[in-house]
């Protein structure tokens, strides 16, 4: 088998680290690999499969002879990814950038793999809350289309990257300590005003757009329609911004086309790959972001019919932001190149 040259483009920041960790774990197959930052993170030493690798600054050259490069996300891609993509690599991208774009897939492989087939150089990472809503509605989907979805998000501070995981903990010991919890993050490091996240929600993730909807939201709005292929689906998001670190978690309610039975909808989620069905609430067993951080499959329970429509469906699903929700599904879009040998 024919192992890709690859390179990790954002090596030194979460998702970054994450693919590192995932490569070790899933023994992902490679004939060279190359760690490239901004130059601020050039020179760090970073040891992947007991090997030690310089850093390198990252430049449109960094990718002559890349077969596959994972790049962690960032405004960064906008510039790199077409060049690296010239220059004969694959590029899945976890930013935002190319996601809506028509000639770029939008894969999440266990939902869409087909698609992955259809690049031109780049495949985009689906946004983290689209990636587990779609683990839970894919399924059901394939018993029944899709009509209608609200969704209510409880989104991790790693969605903010390091510095939102750093700012959680710095406010819990401020407040322990008796201290005024200092913000400077979120709900979004662009506008003037932030907010503490310790002992606190918050309703804002991104900044809001003309319709009042925030860009997280949209994103969760279009992608959706776009991984399952039909932009009928109508997706009514809220998402928040939650004091806990790694993982995700979703409040789904679902309206399809015919009824579908807790039953059907049961075993359609215990058959699909990445989902693991979490749902005894008569034990109190049930999905909950402290158990599912450090796991690549999401968990799904909760699972019960809207009480006034025969065709609703109520799910709870959560899963781990920097894996399945960045790293891992970047991975595993990786590994089926492999594969395939498509590369």
């Amino acid at each position: 088998m024919k192992k890709p040259h690859l390179a990790i483009l954002g090596a030194t920041g979460a998702v970054g680290q994450e693919f590192i960790t995932l490569i070790e774990e899933r023994n992902f197959p490679y004939e060279s690999l190359k760690l490239l930052a901004s130059s601020r993170s050039a020179g760090t030493v970073l040891t992947v499969n007991g090997t030690d690798y310089v850093v390198e600054e990252a430049k449109p050259e960094s990718f002559d002879g890349v077969d596959i490069a994972l790049f962690a996300g960032g405004s960064i891609s906008k510039t790199l990814a077409p060049e690296a993509a010239k220059r004969g690599a694959i590029v899945i991208d976890n930013s935002s950038a190319f996601r809506m774009d028509p000639e770029v897939p939008l894969v999440v492989p266990e939902v869409n793999p087909d698609d992955i087939d259809t690049h031109k150089g780049i495949i985009a990472n689906p946004n983290c809350s689209t990636i587990i809503m779609a683990l839970g509605l894919k399924p059901l989907h394939d018993l029944s289309p899709i009509k209608r979805v609200i969704v209510s998000t409880y989104q991790a501070v790693s969605g903010a990257g390091k510095e939102g995981i750093e700012e959680l903990d710095s406010q819990v010991a401020q407040h322990v300590a008796g201290e005024e919890m200092k913000a400077n993050l979120l709900p979004t490091g662009s506008m003037d005003k932030h907010y503490p996240i310790a002992f606190n929600l918050i309703p804002q993730i991104d900044i809001f757009l003309d319709n009042d909807y925030s860009k997280e939201e949209m994103k969760m709005v279009l992608e959706t329609q776009k991984i399952l292929h039909d932009d009928t689906i109508a997706v009514v998001p809220t998402t928040v911004r939650v004091p806990v670190y790694r993982s995700h978690s979703e409040s789904v309610l679902v309206e399809t086309e015919s009824p579908v039975s807790v039953k059907d909808f049961k075993a359609a989620c215990h058959a699909f790959p990445g989902l693991r069905v979490n749902d005894n609430p008569q034990a109190q067993e049930y999905p909950m972001p402290l158990y599912t951080s450090n796991q690549n499959d999401c968990e799904i329970g909760r699972i019960r019919k809207d009480l006034f429509n025969d065709k609703g469906m109520n799910f709870w699903i959560v899963g781990d932001q920097i894996r399945k929700g960045a790293a891992l599904n970047a991975l595993q879009i990786a590994e089926y190149l492999v594969e395939h040998q498509s590369f």
